[in-house]
């Protein structure tokens, strides 16, 4: 076989190898998507592929729903259930984070500058969290029992990493909206968006 014949197989081979995974199955992607309201872009909107056989639970980095300035942040926090999640006081004044109704129901009591607590969202819903002392602070937790997830962002972008192609049904959620769901094939050349009229 010529150099020149061998060169085009390597090549070939190489490309086939780098395509498909060590399983054999389909190559997982990021999903990109839109999430919008009356035809407006929409942050802090949750967004879920459900996943009828979802892989084991994965190393998530240190989960954190800050205090600081008499707010909470992030706004809206999406994690997969079984996660803890760190409320560390950052602010210069006492805090009581609570969460009396929906979603995960706990109530962590007054805590000084400093302090840290620790919460695990344990089943699938929206907790509405609260400060006792400061009624102006609000943020949701939005546990959900897929890996599957993401929280849009200010231009309504979100993305969910190592999808698989293949079909999802999707849940989307926002505060003072009903869920939306529906159908939806993955694929890497196609982009989910989701919008509340």
């Amino acid at each position: 076989m010529k150099a020149y014949g061998i060169r085009s197989v390597v090549a070939w081979l190489a490309a086939v190898l780098w395509f498909t995974p060590a399983d054999g199955g389909p190559r997982e992607f990021d999903l990109h998507g839109i999430a919008r309201a009356g035809g407006r872009s929409l942050q802090n909107a949750v967004v879920w592929l459900e996943n009828a056989n979802p892989p084991g639970k994965t190393a998530a980095g240190k989960v954190v729903l800050d205090q600081r300035n008499l707010s909470f942040s992030p706004h809206v926090l999406a994690v997969r259930v079984g996660t803890t999640v760190d409320f560390p006081n950052h602010d210069t004044l006492l805090h009581n984070v609570f969460s009396f109704r929906d979603g995960k129901r706990f109530d962590l009591g007054m805590y000084p500058v400093g302090a840290l607590r620790h919460v695990t969202f344990d089943k699938p819903g929206v907790s509405r969290i609260f400060c006792n002392i400061h009624p102006n602070m609000w943020a949701y937790v939005v546990a959900v029992d897929t890996p599957y997830f993401a929280v849009s962002d200010q231009s309504g972008g979100f993305t969910i990493a190592s999808v698989a192609p293949r079909s999802y049904t999707y849940h989307a959620w926002r505060a003072g909206a009903g869920e939306l769901t529906g159908a939806w094939s993955a694929s890497a050349d196609t982009t989910l968006a989701v919008e509340w009229q």
